[in-house]
């Protein structure tokens, strides 16, 4: 265990830290109240041997102080003095004490005092995992966080979860859109069916109306069997399409239709299906901003935006950060066969002042790492980023460090250099640029028209 002990007397400082390192214990010591603060501020302990009677702060003080925070102290607290009397005891005790020592006392009788707190430390965190284990099965589809903003989010999604108005769910990347989209379905009369999940962004343009509606059999090379889409695979459940902002202009009408008439068309087939789908999209795009730019259509905006659902960033609910941290901690543990208990109170300041760029999942990626990277039991300062722990991004070692690593933005813009080389090349001939491209004429037009090149 990690045990601190204040007392102004260098001697027993000395005799308590070899006695409780000869029983394998982590020890550190202080001489006052307010340099124990101090050292505890770095990194907390699992028990306090603290004397009552100290100069500056008594150890009544202490454990005020202490337990107040910030952040609020967790170690079991053990009151040692050479003048106790039961209301000293007494008044130790409701203060918040897990016990209290008379001086002069023997060796057995402290390493008793510690293993009884040892006992108690042990049931405490059995319980508190159970706890934090039960609150996870509660919550509801991983989301997790009490803040106003998000119960405001989750309300309205339960409430438009009972009927099948189409949702639109907005907020930044990483911020848990597909958590909410999943708690819609699951909280809706078509819970028992499927749930299909698709990111717009992440599958070529030329595949993606093949991969939502299906396609004919020799509707195109490669095409060797007739296939059903997404939209038939989520018949009579929910179709989620993440990231909607990133369908180009010519798959937006085609969805629209869908959405309006209740049928698809598969590639290459003459006949429409009938599908039942409830539809919930996504974007961390601003889509009144895409609709003014001539990105997206307005008219497939307002059919999706019907019921919008607003997640906060993970910055703007900061008070959501520790429910965070114990559960991505106790997911952990399971998942990685770990014993982490928490995180130092240095630790979880540096996580509670950090910007979080990339939300919740930022968040839980800096909580796996580090408790990969922890020593002992806790996950401590040095666990943590370099970013986090500097507050931003890490600094730059070398000339490349500040490349934009996103590939979806360095795709685009290779894609539209290329476009402007082939288009100089052929002296503003499409036709023959999308020879050179590798593109079909009309693709050529509608990247074009993307980049505003024309």
């Amino acid at each position: 265990m990690n045990i601190v002990i204040v007392d102004d007397e260098l001697g027993l400082r000395h005799t308590l830290t070899l006695m409780l390192g000869a029983e394998g214990h982590e020890t550190r010591a202080a001489s006052d109240g307010a340099s124990a603060l101090a050292l505890l501020a770095e990194r907390d302990a699992d028990i306090i041997l603290c004397d009552l009677r100290m100069p500056g702060m008594d150890g009544l003080t202490f454990i005020d102080r202490y337990q107040s925070g910030p952040p609020p102290g967790k170690a079991l607290v053990i009151i040692m003095s050479a003048y106790g009397d039961d209301d000293s005891a007494v008044d130790a005790i409701k203060r918040g004490a897990y016990d209290f020592i008379q001086k002069p006392f023997r060796a057995d009788q402290v390493l008793l005092v510690v293993r009884k707190a040892i006992e108690r430390e042990g049931l405490r965190q059995e319980v508190l995992q159970l706890h934090e284990e039960i609150a996870a099965l509660r919550a509801p589809n991983g989301i997790v966080g009490h803040s106003a903003a998000l119960q405001q989010a989750i309300t309205v999604a339960r409430k438009v979860a009972k009927h099948p108005s189409t949702v639109l769910i907005t907020g930044e990347s990483g911020s848990g859109k597909e958590l909410i989209a999943t708690l819609i379905h699951e909280a809706s009369p078509r819970a028992a069916a499927t749930f299909v999940a698709v990111n717009c962004g992440a599958i070529p343009e030329h595949l993606l109306e093949s991969e939502l509606f299906g396609h004919a059999r020799g509707a195109f090379t490669g095409a060797v069997d007739n296939r059903s889409g997404l939209f038939e695979e989520a018949d009579g459940g929910t179709l989620f399409l993440d990231e909607i902002g990133e369908l180009p202009v010519p798959l937006q009408v085609k969805l629209l239709r869908a959405l309006q008439e209740g049928e698809v068309r598969r590639v290459g087939d003459n006949a429409p299906r009938a599908v039942d789908v409830r539809v919930i999209a996504a974007t961390s795009r601003d889509l009144e901003g895409e609709v003014r730019a001539g990105r997206f259509r307005a008219d497939l905006f307002y059919r999706v935006n019907v019921v919008r659902v607003q997640l906060p960033p993970l910055r703007e609910r900061r008070e959501d950060i520790p429910d965070l941290v114990r559960h991505f901690v106790t997911v952990f543990n399971k998942r990685l066969a770990l014993r982490i208990t928490g995180l130092s109170p240095g630790a979880m300041r540096l996580l509670m002042d950090y910007a979080w760029p990339g939300n919740v999942r930022e968040l839980e990626n800096v909580i796996e790492r580090s408790m990969v990277l922890a020593d002992g039991a806790q996950v401590d300062v040095e666990h943590l980023p370099p970013g986090v722990q500097s507050g931003k991004a890490p600094a730059s070692s070398g000339p490349d460090d500040d490349i934009d690593l996103s590939v979806k933005r360095r795709t685009e813009s290779l894609e539209r250099t290329l476009i402007q080389r082939a288009l100089q090349q052929t002296s503003g001939n499409r036709t023959r640029a999308a020879r050179l491209l590798d593109l079909s004429h009309r693709a050529l037009l509608y990247k074009i028209k993307e980049y505003g090149l024309e």
